[in-house]
């Protein structure tokens, strides 16, 4: 039993992040050998057994679990969580769009939304359509629009059939304005905004709404000859004053505004809203399903069919799936932008944000989005998201790729006596032996972490992982011997470690922005530029500029 008890604590400390508690471990014993329950040293034994193992590190952990019980190391393959069929789905027929406006950095929210229209147009063998809503001159910016580019291709790895802007399309949106406008469905109207918006709330029709086509027509050349400045008046539709939807209450759908656009320069002034630039695209587009987050709202869903049955158009089938909270960092884009300028932030990638940049600095990989998108689906119900749910899913991506390596913060160094020159060889990974060792030759003098420094007892016995063990006395360090059973035996902890006078000298932006120092392996030259390992004891690191020796930190 004694052996079983050290083994179920190894493994209940390794399904725990390397931290083993009592309760299941006794548990298990009991369902073992039920006549135990009336040993009442049984508790004291068990604790000891966790003491010990929660002083190995995960890594020794595992290989002790390996070396004993391998069979408990196997992970049972869990049923994956597939994506529901797509109603009204033909294969070869489904377009998909992905619609961002270039007004702010992706997030992670953005991700999910865009993963689920690529993953139907692929799984149906259709199209999806990246499609930028820039018809806001105000806040379109060729910088939004090429980071969303580079977000897209580059790092979620969405190859879209077609990239469009809405902007391109102005001379299309004018011809469908004058079509509502001589078919009676659309007018211009020159009330106040505050006015208008109280007229809409309480069911007032505009004094405009009755005015001719002939004086609309007019109205609206004169928009468009830029004879107005901006927030003179709005061409608006013909709709129902008293529609209990107050979205269907005349809404605006041109606006003028004179700022310089991005792409277009000033060749426009007059600019429409969503609802109508977007009904018309879904057309241009040829596109089949809508798929997007609840917080569209289905009010807005009865105006656009509206709109496009007016306009003669197809109407689309539109699914709408949960919102997608995102808890713990700030998303807002114009909040983000004041934090920049306030120099909160060091940007749209700081590490305290959830925005794409920002989470692949941090070594989140591509897969993970999609590994959170299934779990998400389409369900109705909100997903709610935070960094600990990132890190979970990107944990298990990275943890059999990622090499394990040393790096030590706050270094202090200690002399061993007695201790013979050694050549330690360490896996790169522990549960890959084919992709070689790290070799170590270490004399006397070694480096370790002040935090494990001011935790050594007198005449306690301690581990150097894969080197040695010794023993405090005094103000003193002893070497006691290599083997890693008489460790097991009486041993207090383990750390990791570095021969004094080795290694590199590197630095980590954490993830409150701080950056610190450490001392890093020599193997630490050979990682590439924008890969991930995993720093023994600290967590996943991700190399940002290697002639910098910079890192980033990802999650434990």
């Amino acid at each position: 039993m004694e052996e079983k008890a050290y083994v179920y604590a190894l493994e209940n400390a390794i399904k725990f992040k390397g931290k083993a508690n009592p309760g299941p471990v006794i548990g298990k014993l009991l369902s073992e050998y039920p006549k135990a329950k009336d040993d009442h040293s049984l508790p004291k034994f068990v604790q000891s057994c966790i003491i010990k193992v929660n002083g190995m590190s995960l890594y020794e952990q595992e290989g002790e679990l390996r070396r004993l019980a391998p069979e408990l190391l196997e992970k049972k393959p869990k049923q994956k969580k597939e994506m529901p069929e797509l109603k009204n789905a033909e294969k070869g027929k489904v377009v998909t769009r992905i619609p961002p406006e270039p007004s702010k950095y992706l997030h992670i929210g953005h991700a999910l939304s865009f993963l689920i229209n690529a993953y139907y147009a692929k799984e149906y063998e259709g199209k999806v359509i990246l499609r930028f809503e820039d018809t806001n001159p105000e806040k379109s910016t060729q910088e939004y629009a090429d980071a969303i580019l580079d977000d897209i291709i580059n790092y979620l790895g969405i190859s879209p059939s077609a990239i469009k802007y809405f902007s391109d399309d102005m001379a299309i949106f004018y011809e469908y304005a004058e079509k509502l406008i001589t078919e009676g469905h659309a007018y211009v109207d020159f009330t106040e905004r505050e006015e208008m918006q109280r007229e809409r709330s309480e069911g007032i029709e505009s004094a405009y709404r009755n005015t001719t086509i002939e004086e609309n027509m007019n109205a609206w050349k004169d928009m468009l000859a830029g004879v107005h400045d901006a927030g003179v008046c709005v061409l608006r539709l013909k709709i129902d004053m008293q529609a209990d939807n107050h979205v269907m209450r005349d809404p605006a759908i041109f606006r003028i505004i004179k700022d310089t656009h991005y792409r277009q320069g000033d060749t426009y002034c007059v600019w429409p809203l969503y609802d109508l630039a977007g009904s018309i695209e879904e057309e241009l587009c040829g596109v089949t399903h809508i798929l997007r987050s609840s917080e569209f709202g289905g009010m807005r869903v009865e105006l656009q069919s509206y709109i496009k049955k007016i306009l003669g158009l197809k109407d689309q089938y539109v699914r709408q799936y949960g919102r997608i909270n995102i808890h713990g960092s700030l998303t807002k884009g114009r909040e983000i932008r004041e934090g920049i300028e306030q120099g909160h932030f060091i940007g749209w990638d700081d590490p305290r944000l959830v925005t794409l940049k920002a989470l692949k600095r941090r070594g989140i990989a591509r897969q993970t989005y999609y590994e959170i998108m299934k779990q998400a689906g389409l369900s109705a119900s909100p997903t709610n998201i935070d960094f600990t749910m990132i890190a979970a899913a990107n944990r298990k991506l990275l943890d059999p790729l990622a090499d394990r390596l040393f790096c030590i913060r706050e270094p202090i160094e200690i002399t061993i006596i007695g201790a013979p020159e050694h050549i330690a060889k360490i896996h790169r990974h522990p549960d890959h032996p084919e992709r070689g060792e790290r070799t170590f030759i270490t004399h006397n003098n070694f480096l370790i972490e002040k935090h494990d420094f001011h935790k050594l007892g007198e005449g306690k016995t301690y581990r150097l992982m894969e080197c040695l063990n010794f023993i405090k006395k005094g103000k003193e360090f002893h070497f006691h011997s290599f083997d890693y059973q008489e460790f097991r035996e009486r041993g207090e902890a383990t750390m990791h470690w570095l021969p004094a006078g080795d290694g590199k000298e590197i630095t980590i932006m954490m993830p409150d922005a701080t950056i610190i120092s450490a001392i890093a392996e020599d193997e630490i030259i050979h990682v590439e530029e924008g890969s991930v390992i995993q720093f023994e004891r600290l967590g996943f690191c991700r190399l940002d500029d290697k002639r910098k020796l910079l890192f980033w930190f990802g999650h434990e």
